[in-house]
């Protein structure tokens, strides 16, 4: 995802892949609950007899291969004492485990995670678990993927496959181990290799951060033990056909494979239903055949629907799922059962006349604004914390998320299934998914043994992925296409999936060939570049479909930093810019932080104090990410070279971060945050760096009229030197934009740094949009012929140092609490209260508890907002009431040039 030459690319989507994660300790790294069993114990699981039930193992006594000596038939055989073992999750990576029993200091802090030995993850750790069966009458299966990097099996001493077998962290696996299985107490144990991204088709993390010493290794998805009888029904899933543009009616075909286990023939029967609709028939099967049995309307009327429920992204529309139900029956007993959810929906995505990739859903273009994902830097899975950073993307206007590689589990699809917010899965880039290809990248080349992992893989999520409706796209490259033989092999897979949607050969600007063009560009930016860099359309800038980029660092709220960093650290930290920076990346390439440090301190001055540096960061990465969308949202309807498409570089990080993030690793949110939100507003007013024209972009889909746009020019010392105010602005719906007025190239009186209020208010007077901007006479330069793969240096800064001298705008503060449920609604009304013309700058409010500490996750109605003398503006923030953790709700204002106070607000 990330770039270029062996300067290295960002650290590679670092893990949630698969359903990976796990489970086990959101105590270590998010506060929460800690389910691991008592040390030394090992895990049971009670599985259940009936057939077509799947019982997921509860977690695992595991241990360095260092420190056992007995035999793998030992450690596989029920009763084997496992002293001193550790506990780990369903779902853990080592380190994870390690992790929740307190056996290293917290990593995400200072540069802890430097002093775990990687030695001890240089090899294979036992995993076991006992599981117990009270019929052993029907067949029993071990069903899993999410082994990182690979595994010896054994079920009761005996080995049941072999790592050259079980290996990749998305392969599927069924064993049928119904021989070994016996009445009573269980046990399976798992040998995993050591992982190593460069060499094998895991997982890594590029630049993204500093990666985990045990690289990940260990069972990252659930592993199941399936119940049966003598026939199997797997790969149940739904072809859907909609008709577009009319969405009147839609095709339903039902495909499942049934599958005989048994040495004797047998006839099934296979039925099914899909909400009222239900169909059967019989199935003749020979000793351990398989047969796909379909259900088409041809044959079931019903499957032909008429007025069909569509599934539409968030603020397009409802999102309704359908449910699918199958049954296999052998002499009228259930031998086996399936579950299907999925949506009716329809996606393209065609190359434009420029050549770049234009999504549409359900007939409906629609600009892509994303953000990159990243999982837990160890893999961990919690379910609430992933709900509330997808619950962030829909506040932040946000419609889409982008996966290059660490595929998430079942759960983050169907979360996404639910919200409506579309999704990009895809391989990663520079390790040994691109070994073949990736220029001066890590990874080493493909042997003859990666192409089955690989088309494996692929299949494997493909049937995985191929029914959620929130998956519009596979990107089967990202910096760079696969050649031919590797193409064909992802081709085939994704064909033998009904795969529905459209295949990308890269994220980058790449061809492969047969799936050809991209449609994409990875021209960065990655690295600091000013506001206007966004209005070109060139490089980086607001044209055609760009799958990750943004000005780089991001530096979180003074709260977060001094959570991650030491004192001497954050001494360093606002300094020192050409010191290294271990929160940032392990690429030497952004190591530091100097241009963004550079930039900070041409542009707004050197800071003063650490509390200064912060708040002058906020500022600057406010402005700069309202700046990447504004820009992409105002270029999306143009004639010519239209932008179709961007992706925050990047959404999220899985550590404590400084850079890479609309929110920090505690969902804590700063100038980035809110200032995306203010760019994706649904009717929004903006101001254009290029050309100076005040544009009102409508993201709903009627279209608006009677609007009136207002744009107003203030030195600094609040002085009125321009005002315009513009009546009967109509604005078209689905992304539209409409020019207001433009504003003049030179003003009289104008002081050197100025600000720009801009309003726009419906026909009944309201205020439905206001975005105020610092702007300069002086404007940023490019010195685009020296373009570098992640920048564009900047030969001169736009001076807006004018800010500093700015007189404080004192700005009061009321607020109350309601409470329903679970949640909590925290309303709060500032007034700036200045007695002569000075406008409160950026003026920010935090929900803290009664140790003053922010309550996170929050999502608030607006903030960071700017007000004139006498303006008020009435905020809500809305939490889980047990986020308070029993104190009453307090509320921390301050800003640019506003005194910080904290007030009550229960």
């Amino acid at each position: 995802m990330f770039h270029r030459p062996a300067a290295r690319r960002r650290l590679a989507t670092a893990a949630v892949a698969l359903g990976l994660l796990c489970t086990l300790s959101t105590s270590a790294w998010a506060g929460a609950r800690d389910a691991s069993p008592p040390r030394h114990r090992t895990q049971t699981t009670a599985v259940a007899s009936r057939a077509g039930s799947a019982t997921g193992l509860s977690g695992y006594a595991i241990q360095s291969t260092a420190k056992v000596t007995d035999s793998a038939a030992a450690v596989s055989s029920p009763g084997y004492p496992a002293s001193g073992w550790y506990p780990a999750g369903s779902r853990s990576t080592v380190l994870a485990a390690l992790l929740a029993d307190g056996k290293y200091a917290d990593p995400f802090y200072s540069t802890n995670q430097q002093q775990i030995p990687k030695a001890d993850f240089q090899v294979p750790w036992w995993y076991r678990s006992d599981f117990t069966v009270a019929d052993t009458s029907e067949r029993t299966y071990l069903d899993f993927s999410g082994v990182i990097s690979a595994a010896d099996v054994y079920v009761n001493g005996q080995q049941v496959a072999k790592a050259a077998d079980v290996a990749g962290a998305y392969t599927h696996h069924e064993l049928d181990v119904t021989s070994l299985v016996r009445a009573g107490t269980n046990t399976v144990a798992f040998r995993i290799q050591p992982n190593d991204p460069r060499r094998n088709l895991t997982m890594g993390w590029i630049d993204w951060l500093q990666p985990p010493p045990d690289e990940n290794m260990g069972i990252v998805r659930d592993v199941l033990v399936r119940r049966g009888g003598p026939v199997a029904l797997r790969d149940a899933h739904v072809v859907t056909g909609l008709d577009v543009p009319s969405l009147s009616t839609a095709d339903l075909t039902v495909k499942a494979r049934a599958r005989n286990d048994s040495d004797s023939p047998v006839t099934t029967t296979v039925s099914g239903s899909i909400g009222a609709i239900s169909f059967s028939k019989s199935v003749s099967l020979a000793a351990h055949a398989t047969k796909t049995v379909t259900f088409a309307p041809a044959e079931v009327p019903g499957l032909h629907l008429t007025s069909p429920k569509v599934w539409w992204p968030a603020g397009m529309g409802g999102q309704p799922l359908y449910a699918l139900d199958l049954t296999a029956s052998v002499a009228g007993t259930v031998s086996d059962a399936a579950h299907d959810n999925f949506g009716i929906r329809d996606v393209k995505a065609p190359l434009n006349s420029d050549g770049a990739r234009q999504y549409s859903v359900n007939g409906r273009k629609l600009l892509i604004r994303g953000g990159g994902w990243s999982p837990d830097e160890f893999l961990r899975w919690d379910r609430t914390y992933v709900e509330d950073r997808l619950k962030y993307a829909l506040d932040l206007g946000l419609n889409t998320i982008r996966l290059e590689g660490h595929i998430e589990p079942d759960e983050f699809f169907d979360l996404a299934d639910r919200y409506g917010i579309l999704t990009l899965p895809g391989w990663e880039c520079c390790d040994k998914w691109e070994g073949n290809g990736n220029g001066g990248e890590p990874g080493d080349k493909w042997t003859a043994e990666d192409y089955p992992v690989a088309g494996a893989s692929m299949a494997a999520e493909a049937a995985r992925l191929r029914d959620h409706p929130s998956v519009i796209s596979f990107l089967i490259g990202s910096d760079f296409a696969p050649d031919a033989t590797i193409e064909k092999t992802y081709l085939d897979a994704l064909k033998a999936a009904d795969w529905p949607t459209p295949v990308v050969a890269a994220a980058s600007d790449k061809s492969s060939p047969v799936s050809g063009r991209s449609g994409m560009k990875m021209s960065g930016p990655y690295d600091w570049i000013p506001p206007n860099y966004w209005y070109a359309k060139r490089e980086g800038g607001a044209t055609g479909f760009n799958s990750e980029t943004s000005a780089g660092p991001d530096i979180p709220t003074l709260d977060t930093l001094r959570r991650m960093m030491s004192p001497a650290e954050l001494d360093t930290l606002w300094k020192n810019p050409s010191a290294k920076q271990y929160h940032r990346s392990p690429s030497s390439t952004f190591s530091t932080l100097k241009l963004y440090d550079d930039a900070l301190t041409g542009r707004y001055g050197a800071p003063s104090s650490l509390t200064d540096y912060v708040r002058k960061a906020q500022l600057a990465q406010y402005e700069n990410t309202r700046a990447q969308f504004e820009a992409y949202g105002r270029n999306a309807t143009d004639s010519s070279k239209p932008s179709t498409g961007v992706v925050y570089w990047m959404f999220n990080s899985g550590w404590t971060s400084l850079h890479w993030q609309l929110m920090d690793r505690y969902l804590d949110q700063g100038g980035a945050y809110f200032g995306a939100k203010k760019a994706n507003e649904p009717l929004h007013v903006q101001y254009s760096y290029d050309n100076r024209s005040v544009v009102v972009v409508n993201n709903r889909h009627a279209s608006a009229s009677g609007l009136t746009a207002r744009a107003t020019l203030f030195s600094t010392d609040g002085t009125q030197k321009y005002d315009k105010t513009v009546t009967g602005v109509t604005v078209g719906g689905d992304g539209a934009r409409g020019t207001a007025l433009t504003l003049p190239s030179t003003v009289s009186g104008l002081s050197t740094t100025y600000l720009a209020r801009l309003v726009l208010s419906d026909s009944t007077g309201k205020e439905v949009s206001r975005n105020v901007y610092w702007l300069s006479t002086k404007p940023d330069t490019l010195d685009w012929d020296n373009t570098d793969w992640y920048y564009t240096p900047t030969t001169s800064y736009a001076d807006l140092k004018g800010l500093s001298a700015m007189a404080q705008a004192p700005v009061s503060a009321t607020a109350s609490t309601t409470s329903s449920g679970d949640t909590s609604t925290t309303t709060v009304t500032v007034r700036n209260t200045d007695g002569g013309r000075t406008p409160s700058l950026l003026t920010d409010v935090h929900l803290v508890d009664g140790a003053g500490k922010p309550v996170l996750p929050v999502r608030w109605s607006d903030n960071e907002v700017s007000l004139w003398p006498g303006e008020s503006v009435t905020l809500t923030a809305t939490y889980r009431t047990t986020d308070l953790h029993g104190s009453r709700p307090r509320v921390r204002v301050s800003g640019w040039n506003t005194p910080e106070r904290t007030v009550p607000a229960a």
